[in-house]
């Protein structure tokens, strides 16, 4: 007797190449030691949250002794913490916003799900630029969306224009833009991203209803050499950034994100209900209590960058010395080559013999690369030096 459902069970078995690795490290690290394997396989930030998290922390624990400390509040989160978050928010994007402009979620992820829910009619098609994250393909399915990738320029992971508009049809209710983007470290420009909002207003026009333009940006602090990452909200009226605090403040596991409308959109109050209401019946009901209150005392505040940029040089090193092709990020902290041979699951297994794990690029929609999450500290990348060596070598 079938437990699962179709879907279900057909998800779990394509299930997450990411997690699969990362959970092959844990079994090589109790066989060979935790210092022995070099682990590159999981976005999972290691430097310690910023002073300011602390300070919210303690702030937190002298509100415990009210009533309903830990209780419930609005689905869309506590006011004071979204007009916090609104302030912040438009000044990072440049524009003006008001709390009913923004919702705290549970995470990035949860936001994403909480969007679709909100927009997605049975079989409205969601685009997104690939390689892509990974589970894209199942938050838009969640809500009966149809997911499809179009693939960027090969090499530069450049937006493909003629690809996109060929991709645009009746059916598609949304794109998803990745910048910097998790894998290939890419960060889109403002020509770029002028062109994509003027073709995604002239398709809207066209099929009559809106595109929306979900930006997904937990990596907006984190671009190198200068590199100006664009903000959305003020060039396009159907843009929803999609953020969270996991990387920039290094609390993935808190799960605190949010999504923010565009100014430009004249009913976006509506759209705020719908997202409001999903919140609440995708079973999340609201945003953690402890999240909101290290939110607010860290707002403005981040981790050294500087940190990840030595790390992002000394990956560079190591996989020029080693002979491997790829392009340089210019934000997010991931490395994608390619993989050698073309096949990246098996070049991946000849990294894993080697005690490097890595992430094949074809669970991204990227394949012929690998992955190499670069949020580890400077020694676990020099040491992977010879296994990186060997297994091109092989």
């Amino acid at each position: 007797m079938h437990l699962l459902s179709e879907a279900m069970a057909d998800s779990v078995g394509k299930g997450s190449m990411i997690r699969r690795m990362f959970e092959a490290g844990i079994a090589l690290k109790k066989q060979y030691g935790e210092d022995a394997v070099c682990d590159f396989s999981l976005g999972n930030p290691d430097l310690p949250p910023p002073p300011a998290v602390a300070a919210g922390m303690r702030e937190l624990a002298e509100h415990l002794n009210q009533p309903f400390a830990l209780g419930y509040m609005p689905n869309a989160g506590f006011p004071w913490a979204r007009a916090a978050l609104a302030g912040q928010v438009g000044k990072e994007q440049g524009v003006s916003l008001t709390q009913d402009d923004v919702i705290l979620t549970c995470g990035a992820a949860g936001g994403l799900n909480v969007l679709f829910k909100a927009i997605l009619n049975p079989g409205d098609v969601v685009l997104s630029l690939t390689p892509c994250f990974v589970e894209y393909g199942f938050y838009v399915g969640n809500h009966g969306g149809v997911f499809r990738g179009v693939a960027t320029k090969p090499d530069t992971f450049a937006i493909d224009f003629i690809a996109l508009e060929a991709a645009i049809t009746p059916q598609t209710r949304a794109l998803i833009l990745n910048s910097p983007n998790n894998p290939t470290g890419q960060v889109y420009s403002r020509e770029e991203l002028r062109m994509l909002c003027d073709l995604l207003e002239e398709k809207s026009r066209t099929l009559g209803r809106p595109i929306f333009l979900v930006v997904d940006e937990p990596y907006r602090f984190l671009a190198y050499d200068g590199v100006e990452v664009p903000s959305l909200l003020p060039m396009y009226a159907y843009a929803v950034v999609a953020s969270s605090f996991s990387k920039n403040l290094s609390l993935p596991g808190e799960r605190v994100g949010y999504l923010a409308l565009s100014p430009l959109l004249e009913n976006r109050a509506e759209l705020m209900a719908g997202l409001i209401l999903a919140n609440r019946i995708l079973g999340f009901v609201n945003p953690p209590v402890v999240g909101q209150f290290l939110m607010r005392a860290a707002l403005g505040s981040e981790v050294d960058v500087s940190v990840y940029k030595r790390r992002r040089d000394a990956m560079a090193e190591v996989l020029t010395d080693a002979g491997y092709d790829f392009f340089m990020p210019k934000g997010a902290f991931y490395f994608f080559p390619k993989a050698p041979g073309g096949d990246d699951s098996a070049f991946v297994d000849k990294l894993a013999k080697e005690l490097v794990l890595a992430v094949p690029g074809s669970g991204f929609a990227g394949p012929g690369h690998f992955r190499l999450a670069f949020c580890v500290d400077e020694s676990v990348i020099y040491r992977a030096a010879p296994g990186l060596k060997k297994a091109i070598g092989k």
